[in-house]
């Protein structure tokens, strides 16, 4: 294992913490906690590899890049002397300040780069370095393994979509409570309440299989056709009410259940109220996850929304849309 380091893009702080540590499981990882971070800002995860902390980049929505800390008993030039010899073109900067004039450390990095062998091209380098001060004011190194592309997160926004509500989950969001699930690919996903199908359509490219159930035949016809425009397929789709409905042949096990409930909207509620109708579906198709399948839901707050044995292990609040509260909640049934 090594440690690897990520900067979060400043957005809900408590979530991006949650949302790093379960993509990092999902990769074969774990949350470093505080006392590995030696950069303040940064959040460590322990991972098998560089290759991790790639895939790291490509699965977090609430970041902005992937990091390895470069010989930290020694300045920046000096390790930046010693990445010299590799000979590639690179870009040095500060962490934090990207837009920034160089300061002296980062100057003095970046000569030693070119001292070492290396060159310099701030438009397109092959490698970037970003200079960061730790806590005590001593200069570090750090080398980026990988960007997280918040512009194509962008691209999957409401407004960009074939089918459209005028309040739907935003994909950042969407794919932050994703990563709360850890999913993998391969894994089968449900969400009982389908709405526009952000969350699956997040999990279906994370290369998940997708489960969903919605009340109002627009929302499945409309979730579909966002599917098919961001290039995922769904296992099944049904339409009906998720206290009762099936899928159909041998009803599958599932690895996680992520779903943002319509809270205030009866017409996807069967015209049932939400605040009993969330804890009466999730407690039917709890019984249908795998040992240790975790069941991430938004909600409005209030009481816990699954008895015992399950186990409330995360709440955070976030606003998810002007002045539209929800937390993100994860429960997992121990054993």
């Amino acid at each position: 294992m090594i440690v690897g380091y990520v900067e979060p893009s400043g957005e809900a702080p408590d979530l991006a913490r949650a949302e790093v540590a379960g993509a990092a499981g999902a990769v074969g990882g774990a949350w470093a906690g505080p006392e590995a971070a030696a950069v303040p800002g940064l959040l460590a995860v322990a991972v098998p590899s560089e290759r991790s902390l790639a895939e790291l980049a490509a699965r977090l929505a609430l970041a902005r890049r992937t990091l390895v800390l470069l010989e930290p008993s020694s300045g920046p030039a000096d390790a930046a002397r010693a990445e010299g010899r590799l000979g590639r073109a690179a870009a040095f900067r500060r962490l934090g300040e990207p837009g920034a004039a160089a300061d002296a450390a980062v100057k003095d990095a970046g000569r030693a780069y070119v001292a070492g062998g290396g060159s310099i091209d701030l438009d397109a380098p092959q490698a970037r370095y970003w200079v960061a001060r730790r806590a005590d004011g001593a200069e570090l190194l750090l080398r980026e393994v990988a960007a997280v592309n918040r512009g194509q997160v962008a691209l999957r926004a409401m407004p960009r979509l074939p089918f459209r509500r005028p309040v739907s989950l935003p994909p950042r969001l969407a794919r932050a409570a994703v990563n709360l699930a850890g999913v993998r690919p391969g894994d089968r996903v449900l969400d009982p309440f389908l709405g526009t199908g952000a969350l699956l359509a997040e999990a279906g490219l994370l290369g998940a299989r997708l489960y969903g159930v919605d009340a109002d035949a627009a929302m499945v016809r409309g979730a579909l056709h966002n599917f098919e425009h961001l290039g995922v397929r769904a296992e099944a789709l049904v339409e009906g009410d998720a206290r009762a409905v099936g899928f159909p042949g041998t009803e599958p096990r599932f690895d996680a259940i992520v779903t943002d409930p319509p809270y205030g909207r009866s017409s996807a509620s069967v015209g049932a109220d939400p605040s009993s109708l969330v804890p009466e579906v999730l407690g039917r198709w709890a019984d249908r996850l795998r040992s240790g399948g975790p069941i991430v839901v938004l909600s409005p707050g209030g009481p816990a929304l699954l008895a015992a044995p399950w186990e409330e292990e995360l709440r955070v609040a976030v606003r998810v849309h002007r002045s539209l509260t929800r937390e993100f909640r994860r429960y997992r049934r121990p054993g």
